[in-house]
């Protein structure tokens, strides 16, 4: 697709202080503790979506609520019916994180808005949301027009499904927009035909029953942290393959035509560095970064608990040690079977010396 003009519209004060309003809604839908914020900020979308002069309607479940809306001209059984997918809750979010100022409190930096959520998912929905307004207030699009905007799509949509089906009748549509992937560049708008899915596990190891003087226990008895590190490392081989057996069994091969578009979107290995920050690119090889990204399974540690983390010395032995596990999945790839064969291999590979 070719964009002949790039323009940036500036926002009406009016319009930018209700989008830096939703910002603020702090809706980790991680956090246990947010539970009102997330209460909070879908009675917020919810009349703004009266104002629009849709209907709103906010069903609860037993997570955050999801939010519907609709707006119906009536009159033809012909009409199309559209329908908008988002999410309100975001990704946790700390000025340790690497963020310059409180990610919820919204700032403008070189034309750009910066906040949590401002590209995931919050920046998106708001769009819509003005362009429909839009519409309806020069009597209406010309199709009939649904939101369904969850809050808990950061972590796993788990009641979602229950909502669509329960409401399969009123939710019925020709057409479903989402606008929660990524562009190619700021001048590529892009079309994504698909996303990988995902697997999530949890991994923990203990050792002695209690934490234990390093200088005491240390050479006789097992540290976790130890034990975890290797079982972690040995995830990947040294070419950056999963080396979970049957891992890649069921992998869909990449396509010719996909392998060619990839190729076409013009976003050479180098930009993709540059994007990420990072010194160099990895990964499985025989594809490039893009392909990496978009088309091939993998396996990530997204995060690891165990020891002593506070200020200055502690020389203990943790009694355990954990981490997150990722593994974001392709065509054919089930993630409860690739659940069960990562916890297989796990459990194979661990010593005896601690119960995982």
């Amino acid at each position: 697709m070719r964009v002949r003009q790039n323009r940036s519209v500036a926002l009406s004060s009016t319009t930018q202080a209700g989008y830096f309003d939703f910002l603020r809604f702090a809706t980790v839908s991680a956090d246990p503790a947010r539970g009102q914020t997330m209460r909070d900020c879908a009675g917020w979308l919810a009349g703004k979506f009266q104002e629009m002069g849709m209907r709103a309607e906010i069903v609860p479940t037993a997570g955050a609520p999801v939010v519907l809306a609709f707006w119906r001209k009536g009159g033809s059984a012909k009409r199309r019916t559209v329908l908008i997918y988002g999410h309100y809750d975001v990704q946790p979010a700390e000025i340790g994180d690497g963020w310059t100022g409180d990610p919820f409190e919204p700032r403008l930096v070189d034309g750009m808005v910066v906040a949590r959520g401002s590209t995931d998912n919050k920046g998106q929905i708001f769009a819509h949301m003005l362009g429909v307004a839009e519409k309806i207030k020069k009597g209406g699009p010309e199709t009939d027009v649904i939101f369904v905007v969850e809050g808990e799509e950061e972590v796993g949509s788990d009641n979602l499904e229950g909502v669509l089906r329960s409401r399969r009748e009123e939710l019925a549509c020709d057409v479903a927009v989402i606008s929660d992937t990524n562009m190619a560049g700021p001048d590529k708008p892009t079309l994504t035909y698909g996303l990988r899915g995902i697997a999530a596990l949890e991994v923990e190891l203990t050792g002695p029953s209690h934490d234990l003087h390093s200088g005491v226990y240390g050479g006789a008895v097992v540290n976790p942290i130890t034990v975890l590190t290797r079982l972690l490392a040995g995830l990947h081989d040294e070419k950056g393959r999963v080396t979970v057996p049957g891992f890649y069994k069921k992998v869909r091969k990449v396509a010719a035509w996909e392998r060619e578009a990839a190729k076409a979107l013009g976003v050479p290995d180098a930009e993709v560095r540059r994007q990420a920050g990072s010194p160099a690119l990895a990964g499985e090889p025989g594809f490039s970064a893009i392909e990496r990204i978009g088309m091939r399974p993998t396996a990530e540690i997204n995060g690891i608990t165990g020891g002593y983390q506070g200020p200055g010395p502690k020389t203990v032995l943790p009694s355990k040690a954990s981490a997150k596990l990722t593994f974001r999945l392709v065509p054919h790839q089930n993630p409860k079977e690739i659940a069960r064969l990562v916890e297989k291999d796990l459990k194979k590979r661990c010593p005896k010396t601690v119960k995982i």
